[in-house]
């Protein structure tokens, strides 16, 4: 007699952080199946910097009340020619996780180029492979926003890489859950 079980699913909410548009996705998956459940960016808003970091903080949190994961994705800092823009960067990522961890939430983070290598097979492809995979995997019909594809993609990587054994080659996830990063 089989006693085949499924494994459960887990609910998972990818964050692609930006001080302008934070593109965001909730699936769920079962590490081998995933399943789209919503997705969106945030137009940040607030006359100064202070504000708009207030207001990835607030609409994240409420995204988190609504849908409930169980675990957060976010895509890493990547090196960029312009020292403001990856200062500000980072900030935003900091109010997305800070949004996270105070609702007691794991935080994972991916390098972009695995996110791609995950998602399309491709660690160099273009945001418009990512969005045409996404939308493939996920059964979208609509066109995707590019920002919210990145954060469902941030989400497919995370669902299908956490249990991943390791000595895999892919590398091992940094977590956090408030009291700094676990790595």
């Amino acid at each position: 007699m089989s006693t085949h079980r499924s494994k459960p699913l887990v609910r998972v909410l990818g964050i692609d952080p930006g001080s302008v548009i934070t593109g965001y996705g909730v699936i769920e998956s079962d590490g081998a199946r995933s399943f789209h459940l919503a997705h969106g960016h945030i137009r940040v808003k607030g006359d100064s910097f202070p504000e708009r970091l207030g207001h990835i903080f607030a609409t994240l949190g409420e995204i988190i009340e609504q849908w409930k994961p169980q675990e957060v994705a976010i895509e890493q800092v990547f090196l960029s020619n312009n020292p403001m823009s990856a200062l500000k960067l980072g900030q935003a990522r900091g109010a997305a996780i800070t949004a996270a961890v105070s609702r007691q939430l794991a935080v994972s983070e991916y390098a972009p180029r695995l996110i791609k290598k995950v998602v399309t097979g491709s660690g160099a492809a273009d945001k418009k492979q990512v969005q045409i995979m996404i939308r493939a995997l996920l059964h979208i019909e609509p066109e995707l926003q590019a920002d919210a594809a990145d954060g469902l993609a941030i989400a497919v990587c995370h669902a299908h890489s956490r249990h991943v054994p390791s000595g895999t080659g892919i590398p091992a996830r940094k977590r956090s859950r408030g009291r700094g990063l676990r790595l």
